[in-house]
C-alpha cells in the first residue's frame, strides 16, 4: 500500500524513502552529503552526514528512538510537531516500511561520539541497539536487502532510474551533494550531483537543447510562517510549456493549489506589464494562460509544514492556503523582475503575443476543420472500424500503421470491444509544429476524433471513448519511430490520457519459430537467443516478420490482440521533467543534443534492428 507496487516502482521507492529521511536532515540544515551505493549482492546502502537518528530511550516506549523509527509507522521526525519544519516523502511512513519489506536491514548511527548498530530481519529486531566503537563524525547509514518473498518479479535496482531521481533531488536542494555508486559493475559506475544554483540549474538543464528567448533565468524565493517558495523560469523558442511543480521535493505532476496560484499570477503580471508598456494595445485581445506559457520552462517548488496530497496518484497538492501565498509572492517578485529587466520583459511579452497570434490562427483552423465535420465527435473518421460496446471502460482503440496491417487487425480483432484505426504513414512530429499546423494533419485529426476528448483548451477526459488506447506498429525501427511520434503527440497535447493510465504500447513479435511441433513467438533477438541457448544446440530456424501485415488475422489475434495472451506496456509518467527532457532532445530541433544523447546511451542498447 505504501510503496505503490511490488514491481520496479515499489522496489525503487524503498531507496527513495531512505533518501528522503536524509534529505529531511539537509532541509533542516544539518546534512550536505548523501551517498547511495548499489551493492553487488543486491542490497543498497544509504548514508548521510546528518546528526544521526536519536538513540535515547523514548519515554513510554521503553526502547531507543532509532528502534521506534524503524518499527513504527508515522514515528519519524516529521510527526508529533517536534520534528522537522518541513519534510519530504510522499506517505510519511519512512524507513519503517523499508524495514518491513526487507529480508535484512542494518542501521548504523554515528552520534554522541559513538557508532551504534542494530540489525533487523523482515522488520523484527535481532538484538538490542549496541555500541560498536568510538567515532568522531555524525550521520546515519541504512543498508537493506529487499525481501524476495515480496519482490518476486524484479529485485534489481536500475541505475539510470536512480540517476534521474537523485539528480532531481539535488536540483531541488541547493548545495546538497548526492553520490550514486553502482558497485555491481566493473569498474564501478559513479555519478555525483551538486548544484549551487539549485532550481536555476534545473531550468538550464531542461533548456540545454533549446534557444532561450529571455537570457536570464527568472528566480526568486519567498518565506512565510509555515511556507517556503522557490520559482525559476525561462522562456525559449519552443512551442510547448514545461511547468513542473514540487511540494516538499515530491513531484506533484497532477498539479494542485501551488500551480493554480503560479498560473493565475503569471498571466496577470505579464498582461498588466504588457498593457502598461503599450506592448499589448487596449484594442488587442487579452492574453490567456496558454499564450504566456508557450515556450516557458518553470520549476515551482514549495515547502510546507503539513502537505495534503490528493488525486489519483496522491501527487496533487490540496492545501488551499498555499495558492494565495504563491499568488501574492509571484505578483510582487515577478512584477519586480519585469520592471528591473526591461529587455527580458519585452522579449517575454513579444513571445506571448506571438503565441496569441498562433492561437487565434489555430482557432480559425479548428473552426474550419470542424465545419468540414472532421473534428466533430458525432462524425467518426471513415477509416475507423469501431467496436460494438459503448462502455469506454471495456472499449479498446488500436492505432495501427498502414492500411494493410489495419486490414489484418480488423479481421483478427474482437469486434465487441476492439476498434481499429489505421494510419497512413507517420504522423506529424508535433514537437516541431504549432497547433494550427498540427490540426491540419489528417492523421492527427483522425486520432483526435476517434478518441473523442478534443484537444488543448477543449480537452475533456470524461468524453474519452476508449480506456485503452494502444499504439500497434511493426517490431522494427520504423515501428519504433511511429510509436515515438504517437507518444510525443499524447505527451504534448493529451497528457491527461497518460495520467489516467489509458495509453498503451502493443508488443507484437519479431520472430516465429516452429520447433518440436510447436509454434513459438519471440519479441526480439534477445528472447530468441535465450531460447536457442536452452535448446542444447538444436537447429532453430526463425522466420522474421517484416511487418504486422505478414501475419494472418488469427496469428495477429494469438500474439498481439488476445487479452488472455497479449503483452501490453502501459505508458506512465513517473517523472514529467525527465520525460520533458527526453522528448525535447529526441524530437526537437537541436541535432547536436540528439547526437550527444545517442552517443551517451549507445552502450545500453541490447539489440539493434537495422
Amino acid at each position: 500500500m505504501y510503496i505503490g507496487s511490488t514491481g520496479l516502482r515499489g522496489l525503487h521507492h524503498l531507496i527513495y524513502e531512505v533518501v528522503d529521511n536524509a534529505v529531511d536532515e539537509a532541509m533542516a540544515g544539518y546534512c550536505d552529503r548523501i551517498k547511495v551505493e548499489l551493492l553487488p549482492d543486491g542490497g543498497c546502502r544509504v548514508s548521510d552526514n546528518g546528526r544521526g537518528i536519536p538513540v535515547d530511550t523514548v519515554k513510554g516506549e521503553g526502547k531507543p528512538a532509532v528502534e521506534v523509527v524503524l518499527t513504527t509507522l508515522h514515528a519519524g521526525g516529521k510527526f508529533g510537531g517536534k520534528g522537522y519544519q518541513v519534510s519530504g516523502g510522499l506517505h510519511g511512513v519512512g524507513v519503517s516500511v523499508v524495514n518491513a519489506l526487507s529480508e535484512r536491514l542494518l542501521v548504523e548511527v554515528a552520534r554522541e561520539g559513538q557508532l551504534w548498530q542494530q540489525e533487523y530481519r523482515r522488520g523484527a529486531r535481532q538484538a538490542a541497539l549496541k555500541k560498536v566503537r568510538p567515532i568522531k563524525r555524525t550521520g546515519t547509514t541504512v543498508t537493506f536487502w529487499p525481501d524476495p518473498e515480496i519482490f518476486t518479479e524484479e529485485r534489481e535496482f536500475k541505475f539510470d532510474t536512480l540517476v534521474q531521481r537523485m539528480r532531481e533531488m539535488a536540483f531541488l536542494n541547493k548545495g546538497l551533494e548526492i553520490q550514486l555508486i553502482d558497485q555491481r559493475v566493473e569498474p564501478e559506475a559513479k555519478e555525483v550531483f551538486r548544484y549551487t544554483g539549485g532550481i536555476v540549474d534545473f531550468v538550464k538543464h531542461l533548456n540545454a537543447s533549446r534557444d532561450a528567448v529571455s537570457k536570464r533565468v527568472v528566480y526568486f524565493e519567498a518565506k512565510g510562517e509555515n511556507h517556503e517558495l522557490e520559482v525559476a523560469m525561462q522562456w525559449t523558442n519552443s512551442y510547448n510549456e514545461s511547468v513542473f511543480t514540487f511540494a516538499n521535493n515530491i513531484n506533484t505532476h497532477e498539479g494542485g493549489m501551488h500551480e493554480e496560484g503560479f498560473r493565475r499570477s503569471l498571466t496577470g503580471v505579464i498582461t498588466s506589464y504588457a498593457r502598461a508598456k503599450g506592448i499589448l494595445k487596449e484594442k488587442d485581445d487579452p492574453l490567456t494562460g496558454e499564450d504566456v506559457r508557450e515556450g516557458l520552462t518553470a520549476i515551482v517548488s514549495v515547502k510546507l509544514r503539513d502537505p495534503q496530497f490528493e488525486g489519483q496518484t496522491k501527487t496533487k497538492l490540496g492545501n488551499t492556503e498555499i495558492r494565495s501565498f504563491v499568488l501574492t509572492s509571484m505578483n510582487q517578485r515577478f512584477g519586480e523582475f519585469l520592471e528591473e529587466h526591461p529587455g527580458d520583459a519585452r522579449a517575454i511579452c513579444i513571445k506571448a503575443l506571438s503565441a496569441q497570434r498562433a492561437r487565434l490562427e489555430a482557432r480559425k483552423v479548428r473552426d474550419l476543420v470542424r465545419r468540414k465535420s472532421l473534428l466533430e465527435s458525432s462524425t467518426l473518421p471513415g477509416k475507423l472500424a469501431d467496436c460494438q460496446t459503448r462502455d469506454p471502460a471495456e472499449a479498446e482503440l488500436y492505432i495501427v500503421e498502414g492500411n494493410s496491417a489495419g486490414g489484418t487487425a480488423k479481421q483478427g480483432r474482437d469486434r465487441a470491444v476492439q476498434a481499429i484505426l489505421p494510419l497512413r504513414g507517420k504522423i506529424l512530429n508535433v514537437e516541431r509544429a504549432r497547433l494550427a499546423k498540427i490540426l491540419e494533419n489528417k492523421e492527427v485529426q483522425a486520432i483526435i476524433t476517434a478518441v473523442g476528448t478534443g484537444i488543448g483548451e477543449e480537452f475533456d477526459l470524461t468524453k474519452c471513448r476508449y480506456h485503452k488506447i494502444i499504439s500497434m506498429a511493426d517490431a522494427d525501427v520504423d515501428g519504433s519511430h511511429i510509436k515515438t511520434l504517437l507518444l510525443t503527440f499524447f505527451f504534448r497535447y493529451m497528457p491527461e490520457l497518460i495520467d489516467a493510465g489509458y495509453v498503451y504500447v502493443a508488443q507484437p513479435p519479431l520472430y516465429r519459430v516452429k520447433h518440436k511441433g510447436k509454434v513459438l513467438y519471440f519479441l526480439n533477438d534477445e528472447q530468441l537467443d535465450v531460447y536457442r541457448t536452452q535448446s542444447n544446440g538444436a537447429k532453430i530456424e526463425a522466420a522474421r516478420f517484416k511487418g504486422l501485415s505478414e501475419m494472418d488475422p488469427s496469428e495477429l489475434w494469438d500474439t498481439t490482440l488476445d487479452p488472455e495472451r497479449r503483452r501490453l506496456l502501459r505508458v506512465t509518467m513517473e517523472d514529467a521533467a525527465l520525460a520533458e527532457e527526453i522528448f525535447s532532445t529526441l524530437m526537437g530541433e537541436d541535432v547536436d543534443a540528439r547526437k550527444t544523447f545517442i552517443q551517451r546511451n549507445a552502450k545500453d542498447i541490447r539489440f539493434l534492428d537495422i
